[in-house]
């Protein structure tokens, strides 16, 4: 048995025996002043951040490990990290049910950063008053940038934030503003902060909610002005864009068993409040960072790692092509009909030959010939790898109903930019699209909360629920209804579709299919049945 705190360099034996790969560094020879410190401490960060960092160290372009600064759990840092001496082992799982193993030692230090927790906020503090530092990351999912409450009101918490200063603030975006506070005092450093969670735009929410913090501070009498114009200032603060794509679930416990089978003694999985954690973590074979590449303060040499470095508009055209043609709507159409139709799971629902045909027909036949090309990321092999290696894969345990969540706040950027490609183009019309409208009909249909054979269900939560549902809630499958009466004010919400269906010449479409899927038992099937046998293109 090996455990993940042994030795790698003097019993590099034990772990080949258990099938793990080792660096040949030795982390702790790696003293260095910290250039990368990363904010969230999640399984994201442990499966592809470190690895990054890791093949820096090997090549000798990384003097030190990275730092790493949770800012939710307190427990974290000590149980996930620091208890297994800041290693991970990430195991990638392959569609074909082979693992990789490889221990990544990359991480240097782990903090919890909270006023609450001085010895972490003070190591902190005086990291970012180093002018070393080039950078920090973040991983901290899209809530945690938020500020503001539905209407656009700032929370109350942040508000207090901002009446007491940079001193002790509670919220973490005011923790990140009173640690720039303190580089700004110790010498006005530069340095880049780059945020890597997926969503579009993602550098512009950090960079708003920063200034947002900063700006009360500066009305509240708390930093003077001239703060405020450091982080403005691109040749010192930067909010570089990202685009970041691979799945990382939980641990899995097919992978704990098989680590535990293999020799691996630290394979138990345990959990910290909503989160799984384990000394692995288990990632899917596919993977996408997209940076644009501005950093004042120098960087790492990212550009001999898998991470592709671009310039503004090339990152955004790599997150558009994600998230309009490649991958989200592939996902949103497997999320609806899942629901509908009994599935648990999305690998499970990949291999069903008419659920697999329809992601096709949306991916490769309707979005494919309008995508917008990056030129950095080929988008049929993108497509490619989400069809035969990423969906299939058993051990990225998604469901269709975690994908359902919001769904009314995904179609506008999902299938909307699609229509739009089509209603501008001269040579294409929103007319030729049959699948995505199919889609949309399914996801009227999912708002009755009745699946495919006429049992009710839960629908997943969604902002919207509570003023669409009602508008189908009468609806009996098998019964004549005017679909158009109860439809036309949700398939003529712009804000929902991004268009109003019925101007752009799919409201009528969608209702049809809609009616198809409500005339009884067994409809949603039999409706994608007959849209694929009328309209499928061959796929080459």
């Amino acid at each position: 048995m090996v455990k993940i705190t042994d030795d790698y360099i003097t019993n590099q034996q034990l772990f080949t025996a258990a099938g793990i790969k080792v660096p040949r560094y030795d982390i702790n020879q790696k003293v260095g002043a910290t250039k990368w410190v990363h904010f969230g401490g999640g399984n994201l960060f442990r499966a592809f951040h470190t690895v990054v960092a890791s093949r820096l160290l090997e090549s000798g372009d990384l003097e030190a490990g990275v730092v790493v600064a949770e800012t939710h759990n307190a427990n974290v840092a000590n149980d996930v990290y620091n208890k297994y001496n800041n290693r991970t082992l990430r195991v990638i799982t392959h569609a074909d049910g082979r693992f990789e193993k490889e221990l990544i030692p990359a991480v240097s230090d782990a903090v919890f950063f909270s006023p609450s927790n001085p010895a972490g906020w003070h190591k902190l503090f005086s990291t970012f008053e180093n002018s070393a530092l080039q950078l920090a990351t973040f991983s901290i999912t899209e809530k945690g940038y938020n500020l503001w409450d539905t209407h656009g009101n700032i929370l109350p918490t942040v508000q207090d934030d901002i009446k007491r200063g940079p001193s002790a603030p509670k919220n973490n975006m005011a923790g990140l503003v009173a640690l720039l506070f303190g580089r700004y005092k110790a010498g006005k450093y530069p340095m880049a902060l780059v945020s890597t969670d997926n969503f579009s735009q993602n550098g512009e929410r950090l960079e708003k909610s920063v200034l947002t913090i900063a700006k009360g501070w500066q009305e509240n009498g708390f930093v003077p002005t001239e703060f405020l114009d450091y982080l403005k200032d691109r040749a010192t603060i930067t909010f570089p864009f990202s685009m970041i794509d691979r799945i990382t679930p939980n641990p899995s416990e097919t992978v704990s068993e098989q680590l535990k089978n293999d020799g691996f003694e630290d394979y138990q999985i345990v959990q910290e409040g909503h989160t799984k954690f384990a000394a692995f973590s288990n990632t899917e074979e596919v993977h996408y960072l997209v940076i644009e590449d501005d950093f004042p303060n120098g960087r790492p040499a990212f550009e001999k790692t898998d991470v592709i470095l671009a310039d503004r508009d090339t990152v955004n055209k790599a997150d558009e092509m994600k998230v309009t043609t490649c991958l989200n709507p592939l996902h949103t159409a497997l999320a609806v009909n899942g629901s509908l139709l009994g599935f648990d799971s999305i690998s499970k629902e990949v291999s069903d030959p008419d659920m697999l045909a329809l992601i096709k027909q949306i991916g490769y036949g309707e979005g494919l010939p309008v995508v917008t090309d990056p030129k950095v990321i080929d988008p049929r092999e993108f497509i490619d790898q989400v069809i035969t290696k990423r969906l299939p894969n058993p051990f990225i345990p998604d469901k269709p109903q975690r994908i359902a969540c919001d769904t009314s706040q995904k179609l506008a950027v999902r299938y909307g930019v699609t229509i739009s490609h089509y209603a501008d183009d001269p040579k294409r019309q929103p007319a030729d699209l049959h699948f995505i409208p199919l889609v949309l009909a399914t996801w009227c249909r999912y708002l009755m909360a009745v699946d495919d054979q006429g049992k009710s269900f839960a629908p997943s939560p969604d902002p919207l629920l509570s003023e669409l549902q009602p508008k189908v809630s009468d609806i009996k499958l098998g019964e004549k209804t005017d679909v158009h009466a109860h439809l036309k004010d949700i398939l003529a919400n712009k804000a929902i579709f991004g268009h109003n269906l019925y101007e752009v010449g799919l409201g009528e479409r969608v209702e049809k299919y809609f009616e198809s899927q409500i005339s009884g038992i067994g409809a949603v099937r039999k409706t994608l049945e007959a849209t694929l046998s009328k309209y499928a293109k061959e796929i080459k």
